[in-house]
């Protein structure tokens, strides 16, 4: 069951991202007593998935190079949130041990599901309870932490990240200003970045669900801000592919009164009479004759 609006954004966000590397589930049940993993994901088969899909995930995606669970936190868990992230991981390893008991086939440890669990931040205290350790092997950045290695588990303090593009995903589920950062530095990829029409629709819903919560707490009046630049941004962009839209209906219905119907040579000019101001482009279709209309703007297609 969804807790709150970060819990519904945060299965919904990483759900976008990992979708072109394999299976997602959110919110798979587990055996015995009715308990939820928030996602739980499975890698395509190996050439099936594009490559450059699990480089623009960066550290998510070499989290993802293997089945796992991804438990997102809002705030650092207690340690009874994490021993009941932990039942889930071994109830789903004692289901595929079963599985593959009864198919007579053998399970290596290095197939069995990781845990990982994605907190804002995580005190030495936490830590240490856990024995969780960075990786002194250097395959892994600064701010993962691993329990000892039969738990297949790791902790995620996304607060200690490094600010670079290859963990940018992970700290957007942060808060305060390791989120605010990485909004911002969301707002600020190209254009034509894949990821980010659908990442800059997710966290504009995330605003707007919060923002219709009555007796807003501190914690979600900072959200808010924190996610403004890229609601604004959105807006901004979801306004503007509206208004081009319009402008492309607006030739489109001129071509047709002028000439009777939009044929493939007609269909071609109108990209090159959309870069000109609404008024000049129907003062053009008005007056200008097929023929000019092709001289004009038929070349600018080639």
């Amino acid at each position: 069951m969804t807790r709150t609006p970060y819990d519904q954004f945060a299965k919904q966000y990483l759900a976008e991202l990992l979708a072109p590397l394999g299976e997602v589930e959110t919110s798979r049940e587990v055996a015995g007593e009715v308990r939820q993993v928030d996602v739980w994901f499975a890698p395509a088969p190996a050439g099936v998935e594009p490559a450059s899909e699990r480089q623009i995930l960066g550290l998510l995606g070499q989290m993802a190079s293997s089945a796992c669970l991804l438990e997102p936190f809002r705030n650092q868990p207690a340690w009874v949130e994490i021993r009941s992230c932990l039942l889930k991981l071994f109830s789903i390893h004692g289901e595929m041990q079963r599985k593959a008991r009864r198919e007579e086939n053998s399970l290596p440890e290095a197939d069995l599901p990781r845990l990982w669990v994605l907190s804002p931040s995580c005190s030495p205290r936490l830590l240490e309870a856990f024995g969780a350790t960075a990786d002194t092997a250097g395959n892994w950045p600064e701010g993962v932490y691993f329990l000892p290695a039969a738990m297949r588990t790791a902790l995620v303090a996304i607060n200690q990240l490094p600010r670079t593009e290859e963990t940018l995903w992970l700290r957007l589920l942060g808060n305060s200003s390791t989120q605010r950062q990485a909004v911002n530095e969301v707002t600020e990829l190209p254009p034509a970045h894949p990821l980010l029409n659908n990442i800059l629709e997710l966290l504009s819903n995330w605003r707007i669900t919060v923002e219709a919560s009555q007796n807003l707490s501190d914690d979600e009046r900072e959200l808010i801000m924190n996610l403004s630049p890229a609601y604004l941004k959105w807006r901004e962009d979801t306004l503007l592919e509206g208004m081009r839209e319009g402008m492309r209906a607006t030739i489109d219905n001129l071509i047709r009164v002028r000439f009777g119907e939009l044929d493939e040579e007609l269909s071609a000019i109108i990209e090159p009479l959309l870069q000109l101001p609404p008024q000049e482009f129907t003062r053009l279709l008005l007056t200008l004759s097929r023929e000019e209309l092709l001289a004009q703007f038929g070349a600018q297609t080639l």
